[in-house]
This record gives structure tokens, sequence and C-alpha cells, in this order.
């Protein structure tokens, strides 16, 4: 049950993603437009596009994870025998758990102190209300990585099999020698 709760809210998360990354799109090509064909540059348009692009990455984050493409160096680990593989796959999920634990502690703090500073961003909006994305999009890959832990524990597989069932996920390789 708890393994389907962060399966759907990791999808949600990554269509938020999704979208904010459109919406970055779509206000870089307006941006542009209004530079160059009207000659009235936006001055709100790079920190917005900032925020959005923050919130692509903590978005998806979760979802690059569940599926195992996250940043890894996967090469040392294909090539390890069984038992290694196991060791050296929960010594990453431990480490991607202890870093998103640091992330969610210190975006939190600093969500907290532009709330208690009344720090509010050139548009506008309170500072804290975009900042706390940082510590939400961490809290969501820590949820996933207690998963992988689990399975891990259970002998399942860790990460989410390809949906085509034929055919094989898709990798990015880490260079022409991989």
């Amino acid at each position: 049950m708890f393994e389907r709760i962060v399966a759907a809210i990791t999808r949600v998360a990554l269509w938020i993603a999704t979208l904010a990354c459109f919406a970055g799109f779509a206000l870089v090509c307006y941006a542009v437009i209004m530079r160059e064909v009207f000659r009235r540059p936006l001055s709100w348009d790079s920190e917005v596009g900032g925020w959005l692009m923050l919130a692509t990455v903590v978005f998806a984050a979760a979802a690059a994870q569940r599926s195992g493409e996250h940043v890894a160096v996967d090469s040392i680990v294909e090539k390890a025998r069984p038992r290694l593989r196991r060791v050296l796959v929960a010594a990453g999920l431990i480490l991607v758990a202890a870093s998103s634990l640091i992330m969610i502690y210190e975006g939190w703090a600093t969500a907290a102190f532009a709330r208690m500073a009344g720090m509010d961003t050139n548009v506008g909006l309170p500072l804290w209300w975009l900042q706390v994305l940082v510590p939400l999009g961490f809290a969501l890959l820590l949820l996933v990585v207690l998963v992988q832990l689990m399975r891990l524990a259970r002998g399942l597989p860790v990460f989410d099999e390809p949906r085509d069932e034929g055919a094989a996920a898709p990798r990015i390789k880490a260079g022409p020698l991989e």
C-alpha cells in the first residue's frame, strides 16, 4: 500500500515537473518575442524561469530515482557479483537517503528563515513559497528510496521495470565505452 501511494505521488510530481518544464519553455519563447519583436524586455522572466527550472528538477528527481535513471555509476554495479551488487545498491540508496535528509533539513531551514524575515521575490511572492519546493522534492525522493530499500530487503527488483515488456528501457550512457 505504501509503495502504491509513493508511486502515485511520484507520478503526480512528474506531471508537475512536466508542466513546469513546458511553462519554462513558453516563458522563454514569450520573453524572446517581447525582447526581439516588440523591444520590451521583461524584468521578471529570469527569476520565474529559474523557479520553474527548480520545480522541474526537484519534482522529476523522484521519478528518475524510481526508474533507475537517476545519476549513478552503473558500470561497477553491473559487473559485480550478485551479493556485492546488492551491497553496492544498498550503499547507493543509503547515500541518496542521507543526502535527501540533509536537503530536507537545510531546505526547510532556508524557507523558514525567509518566512521569518518576510522576504519576497522580485515578482512579489513570498520567497518561502518557492523555497519550500526543495524540501518537498527531496522528501518525495526520500520516500522513493525508502520503498527501494524495502524492495531490496525483500529480494524484489529495486527499480521499476519498463512498461513495454518486449522493449528494453532506454538508457543514457556515460560514455562511448559503456
